[in-house]
């Protein structure tokens, strides 16, 4: 609803308090509303219920209320239309440790408070109990003598109800809610983690093999279209009995047997799913409800990247580009269809999928449709469009194996099948005795590239000191003043040379001369620093300089744990035959954009940070979400208006003030 039931919009919400979903008014700002909203929030995206049926704090006599009421569609609020409750808790703290997820039985004591009201409130049939990372579904059971409330993994969309084994296995997926995704990784993660005794990396891959089972049934979906037949999937009952486990792992393990095959330069083909029947059950039942190739390319990717950041952090300097900066220099970059993008120090390949999501967009604005409302063939076009871009156009590379695995692993689920990742050591490239050198020699030359895009590893203790590769970098040579303004080479090298310095030159040395251009992550050293003056001098021999953009130090230290403040550089490289004129008629003085961002949306503890007035309350302004949702067997199309409020980052403002500075620009 996009006002209160007052009438009266809102345009400010107080210090502390938060919209609510269902009513539109402010409410308290507590741990437990907190829980109450995101699943509010996904009740209305994921499920399909009106939040003109839903009302919070329903009594059910005496001082009972449900914290959520969902009653049957258009009926009027009272218990005897009431189909489903909904009881919140505060979440765990628990900071970033894996919490153990509970069992029914393990939580009984919690669930008796859902399942007084459900045998009360004779019209209730479905209740969940949750605590945002525990979620208990229930369904109401009659016998003559008694009533049960029996365990189920999930609840039916609205207006529908659950249903045989066999329709369940053909049931409609529904597209992931961006914040709920994040949960139900994070809940898959810490059952491994938690309940199987699994150090965290091992759980991590135990659950990208499980994703990998989820991602190529949706794909074998796209192509086989009527001779499909859904194997990812877990009925309502099956992972509490232990006849239903047994099946879920006979579907998953042929699933497994054939992602190896068909995925076999990320596979070595020994790989196990090393998990119980009870574990196994469990993720195949929180990731069977959802649509993975629907679901947005940027969900999918925070969710992923939110996981990985806990596991796969490593000690060389290797850290995770925040979301943000990524999406600003995809955006700046704007890669076009035709051109080739190069990650060389991929990592977890955060702008390989911002770039592919990027991609998508374009594709739909082209074809005229918008997410969620595609009909299946121009949803299967967009997508079929997208993937060959992928194998065509987009590669990345980096020195650590566990992370090429990840990255690879991101790059399927954002819709690529295959994806062109190596392992190689860039800086020694094309020299080196790395896996895939051979393989990226000749898919990705020096001097082939239209844009590079990258956050290399950098850090005066993690030097390069191998005169092997030294010896191939300009950049790892000392400089010495020319008495002109410029710096001359002396020939003698250095022992060793922080490892941004030599990304700066391979990445320029991979673009196209005169036309391919480059973002890169740079500490502010680099670009400051007195005795980094021959490095700006060798830089703007060899590039044209297209914009810098100072970011503040809550860019990394939130999401990288990195204090330290950084740049955006992006360079376009010259040709050859620009650096001789250059050099004999001097350089012309040409426009660069600058700026500097004060705000990312976060603080440095990683709290979301939103517009305020003068006075300190938060701005909200109201926003249109286009829906096309399955009920009760038809899809429906609505519009939901909402009052939100406005995040407060700079980073969307620049990124839209380059692209008119270019169009001014080339008037």
């Amino acid at each position: 609803m996009s006002t209160p039931k007052n009438g009266h919009a809102e345009n400010t919400i107080a210090a502390g308090y938060m919209l609510d979903y269902v009513s539109g008014r402010q409410v308290k700002e507590t741990p437990k509303e907190l829980v109450r909203q995101r699943v509010v929030r996904a009740l209305i995206h994921e499920y399909g219920f009106s939040p003109e049926d839903m009302e919070n704090d329903f009594p059910i006599g005496g001082r009972k209320k449900i914290d959520v009421a969902i009653f049957h569609h258009g009926k009027e609020h009272t218990p005897e239309n009431l189909g489903r409750a909904v009881i919140c808790r505060p979440e765990p703290n628990t900071g970033k440790n894996a919490v153990r997820i509970r069992d029914f039985e393990q939580a009984a004591k919690d669930l008796e408070e859902l399942e007084t009201v459900m045998r009360d409130v004779d019209a209730v049939q479905y209740g969940l109990w949750t605590n945002g990372l525990e979620f208990f579904f229930l369904e109401k059971e009659r016998t003559r003598f008694e009533t049960r409330c029996n365990p189920i993994g999930d609840w039916p969309m609205a207006e529908e109800s659950i249903g045989t084994k066999e329709v369940i296995s053909d049931a409609h997926t529904r597209v992931a809610d961006s914040e709920m995704l994040k949960v139900t990784f994070r809940r898959c993660h810490n059952f491994i983690h938690g309940n199987e005794g699994m150090p965290k990396d091992a759980a991590f891959w135990q659950f990208l093999y499980i994703i990998f089972c989820k991602m190529h049934d949706e794909s074998l979906r796209a192509k086989q279209r009527q001779a499909w037949q859904r194997r990812f999937w877990a009925g309502p009952k099956e992972q509490f009995e232990d006849k239903g486990r047994k099946e879920i792992r006979k579907r998953i393990e042929g699933l497994f047997s054939e992602v190896k095959r068909q995925y076999g330069s990320i596979f070595r083909g020994n790989e196990e799913i090393s998990l119980s029947d009870r574990a196994l059950a469990f993720i195949v039942s929180e990731l069977a409800k959802y649509d993975f190739t629907r679901t947005d390319v940027d969900a999918k990717g925070v969710a992923y990247q939110e996981l990985v950041g806990v596991n796969l952090r490593g000690d060389r300097g290797q850290y995770f580009t925040p979301r943000g900066v990524v999406k600003l220099a995809v955006e700046m970059l704007d890669p076009k269809e035709s051109e080739t993008v190069l990650d060389p120090a991929c990592g977890t390949g955060g702008f390989l999928v911002a770039t592919l999501g990027h991609m998508l967009k374009k594709f739909r604005a082209e074809q005229n449709t918008q997410a969620g409302q595609e009909d299946t063939s121009e949803f299967l076009s967009v997508h079929e469009r997208l993937r060959e871009y992928a194998v065509e156009m987009v590669f990345g590379a980096d020195f650590d194996p566990f992370l090429i695995r990840a990255s690879q692993m991101n790059m399927v689920m954002a819709g690529d099948g295959r994806g062109h990742i190596y392992h190689i050591n860039s800086l020694e490239f094309p020299n080196g005795h790395l896996a895939d050198l051979a393989k990226a020699r000749e898919e990705i030359k020096l001097g082939t590239i239209d844009i590079v895009m990258t956050n290399p590893p950098f850090g005066s203790d993690i030097p390069i000191t191998d005169k092997n590769i030294l010896q191939d970098f300009e950049l790892a040579y000392n400089w010495e003043s020319d008495g002109e303004g410029g710096f001359r080479n002396t020939g003698v090298s250095k022992g060793s040379v922080a490892p941004e310095i030599l990304f700066v030159e391979r990445c320029l040395k991979w673009l196209k001369p005169g036309s391919g251009r480059m973002g890169i992550v740079l500490p502010d050293g680099i670009l400051g620093n007195p005795a980094a003056e021959y490095i700006r001098w060798w830089i703007m021999r060899e590039a044209q300089v297209l914009a810098s953009v100072d970011l503040p130090v809550e860019a990394f230290i939130a999401e990288a744990n990195v204090n330290i403040l950084t740049s955006l550089l992006f360079l376009r490289r010259k040709s050859e035959e620009e650096k001789r004129a250059e050099a004999l008629g001097g350089m012309e003085e040409y426009p660069v954009f600058m700026a500097v961002a004060d705000k990312v949306g976060i603080d440095r503890r990683g709290n979301k940070l939103y517009k305020r007035t003068p006075d300190g309350e938060e701005i909200v302004e109201p926003r249109q979400h286009h829906e096309r949702i399955r009920i009760a067997g038809r899809i429906v199309e609505r519009t939901l208006t909402r009052s939100e409020k406005i995040e407060d980052n700079d980073l969307p403002v620049i990124a839209a003030k380059y692209l008119e500075f270019l169009k001014e620009r080339d008037r």
